[in-house]
């Protein structure tokens, strides 16, 4: 597939936008974690933009080489720390970024030659890389401290000086870089983190489809998290959004909602949310140093669990009586019988997503959910299942892929040229996905809709951002229609799509913007012709 793309783009995209389940997982996971496993071994030549974490005084001048100023409308960029739950691969991580546009271009319609995928080479702690005498980055431990922020921040500014409405899409950083980067630039710039902000975002969705077929409000919800990393500490802050947008309460109110966010050992109390850690134990304000930055904003008194269990996550489970229990510890059959069992006493429709990646992960098996609630759980998974089914009916079992929420949010940021991307857009965004549902018109149907009519997903959601924008004035593109169906044509017409088109020589200065997409940046050019 690699091959093809380098040798024939639309006949690429045509391909895997014809068969797009069926290819996903080879053009994204599984096949793109050993893709990137394997990077400086398969490396044929290189895609993308490649920063050094040594070399910072050229990193202006290399972003500038992509094109000019109204070139580039969407940066995919990584450091490689933590890609698709397989940790640290060093500067194989530009794939990531590559991959992520590939998923832009095919399920919202961004144009290819319009992206840059960019990767920070700043190190590895991957032993077996820097013990490879193959391996194409830095062959050091990571820096960190200072001389990182720096490499980021001069990154982001130079990413700001050469594509002044460029959208930043950060991707697979850290479990301490990711929401300390995320929440120091979202007040400047128009930026997202999927691994924070998109598994939160579908999640939510799921939730909504929910809690519509429960017939139960998200503000009157409890919930368990059984995960603390980037993923589950996304999801907290997602639900946390929600409610003070749904409700009116400030979001320190929202936080105070009964809910629990736990991994592996030790359990602690964070706002009323509450959350457990594999090392540390339990996550109290008394040991806050070990908190990431992420989960800082969740810590509370040590008294909150004074004399309650909270040694597993059945005896939670049994304290907080939850609604909804969301797996994100990437530890396989957590959510027992007895779990499932215990949450089902309380509740009618208990809410259950095992979202670890990948299948062999999975906190508990969809069928065996579904056997245990005697049929009663609303599940969603983070991958594809087949329909389960008790006595006789058969529940479609729901995917949480990102992949139906990022797209369109880039392409409505995108079109919309908005300055900030702030939680209530995301807000905008999750419900428009949520109202496409198909559960909403059968409770039996899954609580997502299916990656299979992303594009048309994507139109939606990306309206439901532009409108947002508009609302709050943060759109520089001012020739936006009001009216909704013109709005979702308008969107429609700036899609790409993968398709031979008829060739007409113009001069680039009088080209229109869709013709000199399709050419290709300026850059590329001027190097052509040296």
């Amino acid at each position: 597939m690699t091959s093809m793309k380098e040798q024939n783009e639309i006949l690429y995209y045509r391909l895997i936008q014809d068969h797009l389940k069926e290819m996903f997982p080879i053009i994204y996971t599984p096949t793109e974690g050993e893709a990137i496993q394997n990077y400086s071994r398969l490396f044929r030549r290189p895609e993308g933009c490649f920063l050094n974490v040594f070399d910072q005084d050229r990193i202006e001048d290399n972003i500038a080489q992509w094109g000019e100023p109204d070139d580039i409308d969407l940066v995919v960029v990584s450091d490689g720390e933590q890609i698709l739950g397989i940790g640290d691969q060093g500067v194989g991580g530009i794939l990531i970024s590559v991959a992520k546009l590939v998923i832009y271009t095919l399920c919202s319609g961004i144009h290819p030659t319009r992206t840059l995928p960019v990767i920070l080479d700043c190190g590895t702690d991957n032993h077996e890389l820097l013990n490879d005498e193959l391996y194409l980055g830095l062959r050091q431990p990571r820096v960190r401290g200072e001389k990182y922020d720096n490499f980021v921040n001069t990154f982001v500014q130079s990413v700001r000086k050469s594509y002044p409405k460029a959208y930043i899409h950060f991707e697979d950083f850290g479990l301490h870089n990711a929401r300390r980067i995320l929440d120091k630039y979202q007040p400047e710039i128009a930026c997202f983190n999927d691994d924070v902000q998109g598994t939160g975002c579908v999640t939510l969705a799921a939730i909504m489809a929910a809690s519509h077929v429960s017939k139960v409000k998200l503000q009157d919800m409890r919930f368990v998290l059984f995960g603390s990393g980037t993923a589950g500490t996304g999801i907290a802050d997602q639900i946390k959004d929600a409610i003070a947008h749904e409700s009116g309460k400030s979001k320190d109110e929202a936080g105070q909602q009964s809910s629990a966010l736990l991994s592996r050992h030790g359990y602690t109390s964070l706002g009323n949310t509450h959350l457990c850690v594999d090392k540390p134990g339990l996550l109290l304000k008394s040991k806050k140093d070990q908190l990431t930055p992420a989960q800082l904003p969740y810590a509370r008194n040590d008294q909150e669990w004074e004399g309650k269990d909270h040694n597993d996550l059945l005896s939670v489970v049994r304290e907080v009586k939850p609604r909804v229990l969301i797996g994100t510890s990437t530890k396989p059959k957590t959510f027992t019988k007895e779990v499932v069992q215990e949450m089902a006493k309380h509740v009618d429709r208990p809410i259950i997503f095992p979202l670890s990646n990948p299948t062999r992960l999975h906190e508990a098996d969809p069928r065996d959910i579904n056997e245990w609630s005697e049929g009663r759980a609303l599940i969603a998974t983070g991958s594809p299942f087949p329909p389960v089914e008790h006595d006789g009916v058969q529940y479609e079992v729901a995917e949480c892929n990102n992949s139906v929420t990022f797209p369109g949010i880039g392409l409505g940021a995108v079109l919309s040229r908005t300055r900030l991307l702030p939680p209530s857009m995301l807000v905008a965004a999750i419900k428009a996905l949520a109202a496409q549902a198909p559960a909403l018109k059968d409770p039996n149907a899954g609580l997502l809709p299916d990656v299979t009519d992303v594009r048309e997903i994507s139109v939606q959601i990306a309206k439901a951002v532009i409108q947002q924008a508009v609302k709050e004035g943060l759109n520089q593109e001012k020739d936006i229609p009001d009216d909704d169906a013109d709005l979702e044509e308008w969107i429609r017409e700036q899609m790409w799509d993968a398709q031979y088109r008829p060739l007409k020589k113009v001069e680039r200065d009088s080209a229109s913007a869709h013709a000199k997409g399709e050419a290709g940046s300026a850059a590329s050019h001027r190097s052509a012709k040296a």
